[in-house]
């Protein structure tokens, strides 16, 4: 099973995310790899594949290609001189990956229609059949980014298969707490996965990161 995760934007908590994910995978009994098509802002090695194993133990990770600086990923590969894999090179090899009783999770680089490339993470469930999930932030402003999200993959015939809602404040002020009724009510038309709290990629161990993975995303029940 291939599943695509992407943003509402950039520093929604994707990347923490993603590592519930991986981590109610193999909770569930699926051998879990881990693909970022194009990192930027990190030299080999390090980034958001080290900061999943770190958080998960899952050493199964694939980038496609690395740039040194924070910048959008097309802009980030022209001025380090990287060639940035093309939409069927990418699709390849994430099917490869791909067999029975796997999960594959790629994780795309901020919202959906960023260019990784030639493609964008949308083209890319796309061209693989792949459902997507949204990372979302809950603060005021939050519904509208969602909803723009959701519409851009509707309009390509990309399945959602849900919504999780990164970096949850323990007290949340007036405008979050009521984008959270709405988020939990799946009002905007995708279920709503769960929450990662605020400060959840910063736990005491591997363990401690997993078991509580579980319990914000059920278990995966809803999606795996």
């Amino acid at each position: 099973m291939i599943v695509l995760v992407t943003g509402t934007g950039t520093d929604v908590g994707k990347t923490v995310a993603t590592a519930a994910l991986a981590a109610c995978g193999e909770s569930r009994g699926h051998d879990v790899a881990l693909v970022k098509p194009v990192q930027t802002g990190e030299s080999p090695g390090s980034g958001d594949l080290a900061t999943i194993t770190a958080l998960t133990g899952i050493a199964d990770t694939h980038c496609f290609a690395t740039c040194p600086e924070p910048l959008a990923p097309v802009t980030a590969a022209q001025r380090a001189g990287v060639s940035l894999p093309s939409l069927e090179e990418s699709v390849r090899r994430v099917r490869d990956l791909d067999g029975p009783g796997r999960l594959v999770l790629v994780e795309g680089a901020g919202g959906v229609l960023v260019q990784l490339g030639d493609y964008t993470i949308a083209d890319l469930a796309h061209a693989l059949q792949a459902p997507v999930v949204v990372v979302t932030t809950t603060g005021l402003g939050s519904l509208n980014h969602l909803a723009l999200t959701l519409e851009a993959l509707a309009h390509r015939d990309i399945r959602c298969l849900g919504v999780i809602g990164g970096s949850v404040p323990g007290s949340p002020d007036l405008a979050t707490s009521c984008t959270l009724d709405v988020l939990r009510a799946g009002k905007l038309g995708s279920p709503w996965l769960g929450e990662i709290p605020a400060g959840a990629g910063a736990p005491t161990s591997v363990a401690a990161f997993c078991a509580a993975a579980v319990g914000w995303l059920d278990g995966g029940r809803r999606l795996l």
